[in-house]
């Protein structure tokens, strides 16, 4: 007995040791200055510089949203949706997300990714040029934007989303806001 249960402990240790390097938000804290956007479905959190919008500024079909402007205008939003879609499966959420991206946007397909709390997520990851509408960058600007969705535990359909004009949110940033969403 004590040959197979040395194989699983290595193999529960060496699970454990990769998951906690994974940056969730279960085991770090939200960096200094940065804030929270919490929903009952999904939390993930914005950079300094973002300013999270009420109910009545936001998108009505957002249940959070932060922006960062610039000169007056919006130079990045993090938004949360929840049950935008009936869905099964993160693929499906994924897809019901995808179908949100701008038209003519470049569209790199989805890929696996790791959410805290999630049994399995998706992340797209897209660029599109800005229309100039809406506050936005000035028209044709690059925008770099990541949708990350998936099923919360009630298993209703959850997509974050992060779009920025090229070169107003730096990598680490948009990594750290990636491995902050936590799934409940």
């Amino acid at each position: 007995m004590k040959t197979r249960r040395a194989p699983l402990a290595a193999a529960l240790l060496t699970t454990a040791v990769a998951l906690t390097g994974c940056g969730s938000s279960e085991a770090g804290s939200v960096p200094d200055g940065w804030g929270t956007l919490k929903t009952k479905g999904v939390d993930v959190w914005y950079p300094k510089g973002y300013e999270e919008q009420s109910p009545g500024r936001r998108g009505k079909h957002n249940a959070a949203a932060a922006v960062r402007t610039e000169d007056g205008r919006k130079v990045s939003v993090i938004t949360v949706q929840l049950g935008f879609t009936e869905a099964n499966s993160a693929e499906q959420a994924a897809i019901a997300a995808e179908a949100g991206i701008q038209l003519g946007a470049d569209v790199q397909g989805q890929k696996d990714v790791e959410l805290a709390g999630a049994d399995e997520a998706k992340r797209i990851d897209f660029t599109f040029e800005a229309t100039g509408e809406d506050g936005g960058p000035p028209k044709g600007t690059p925008v770099q934007g990541v949708i990350l969705a998936g099923l919360d535990s009630t298993d209703s359909a959850f997509a974050v989303r992060v779009d920025a004009q090229r070169g107003s949110l730096s990598d680490g940033d948009l990594d750290r806001i990636i491995d902050s969403v936590e799934v409940h």
